[in-house]
């Protein structure tokens, strides 16, 4: 039986799995749920992002993953080893080769981490590759030539910006806001304007039905239900796309200071060959109605989205995966 390459998307959000032949075979929450009392992994995946803050004490749904970094050890490893037996089967009699991809600030101890957690959980050779590089890969950019190419990858907990040249990153930065920060900032908004406290999942919804960062023109309503802070019982409040543009103004202010940022550290030749490409948007924070549209006002650079976000990362790492087996292969 030949081995199998693996390429893991680690994200804060969701795991996506890809296979060398198949392509992303698994997309599921990364949130695990344990029993507290007997210490015992009750779900792993959509399952237990189910029981998100609707758990009984001894219960509790966790992410292991906090802002693309492994937060809790044992449970990444747990759900590591849980995902790539759910992705390969256990057909498998060599161990796969898998590539892991994580945001490009982090130090030295958190890649350590990633890669014992993927050895112990029956990884041969795992190779860590840069977000950026991967989500370029999986857009479809053929970073090997000499052309400057800009990345913005949105996920749940990092939003990573690079400038990626001759296979390289030239200019790059990581920042701690993203998807899980606008869902912060509308529950914090709705608490604030309306007196109700809503949760993770309900502010997630209302991101990606109604969320927008910019005015397009049409406003879009829902019914959003919660708890009233006042008198502490169920309510339900009709809320507009326009609110929430005022909700993650904050929030998409700062992604945008950081394109900005990495703009003004970028090198001339590489700086006229963006102005001439475009800015590419990848992960599924990206998918923010209006964030195009609100990068090109303020910087006056075309913006797209690649085909894919939500995906772009695993495909990515899967085809570097790609990249390196034929890079063996030719030995």
């Amino acid at each position: 039986m030949i081995a199998t390459d693996i390429g893991i998307d680690l994200g804060t959000a969701s795991i996506l799995v890809y296979i060398r032949g198949k392509g992303v075979v698994l997309k599921e929450p990364s949130v695990v749920a344990f029993d507290r009392d007997t210490n015992k992994i009750k779900a792993i995946g959509e399952d237990a992002r189910l029981m998100l803050g609707r758990t009984p004490g001894n219960i509790v749904a966790v992410r292991p993953l906090r802002h693309g970094v492994i937060s809790d050890y044992t449970v990444t490893e747990k759900m590591l080893k849980y995902f790539i037996q759910k992705a390969v089967g256990r057909r498998t009699f060599r161990k796969p080769r898998i590539s892991v991809c994580v945001p490009s600030g982090v130090t030295e101890v958190e890649k350590k981490a990633v890669e014992d957690a993927a050895y112990q959980a029956g990884a041969r050779e795992v190779s860590i590759i840069e977000e950026p590089i991967a989500a370029a890969i999986g857009a479809g950019i053929d970073i090997s030539k000499p052309c400057g190419n800009m990345i913005v990858d949105i996920g749940g907990g990092t939003s990573d910006i690079a400038v990626i040249s001759l296979g390289g990153t030239v200019v790059s930065t990581s920042i701690k806001i993203a998807g899980d920060d606008f869902d912060e900032a509308i529950v914090r908004y709705m608490r604030k304007k309306h007196n109700l406290l809503i949760g993770e999942r309900t502010a997630e919804d209302m991101k990606i039905k109604i969320g927008s960062c910019f005015n397009l023109g049409d406003a879009e309503y829902m019914d959003v239900r919660g708890r009233d802070l006042v008198q502490g019982l169920p309510k339900t409040v009709r809320v507009s796309s326009v609110e929430t543009e005022e909700a993650l103004k904050e929030t998409t202010a700062q992604i945008v200071e950081a394109i900005h940022g990495v703009l003004e550290r970028t090198p001339p030749e590489l700086a006229a060959d963006i102005a001439d490409r475009g800015i590419v948007l990848t992960g599924g924070g990206s998918l923010l109605s209006g964030l195009e549209e609100l990068i090109i006002d303020k910087t006056g650079i075309n913006t797209i989205t690649a085909e894919e976000p939500m995906t772009a990362v695993a495909i990515g790492t899967g085809k570097y995966v790609d990249f390196m087996a034929g890079y063996r292969d030719d030995d």
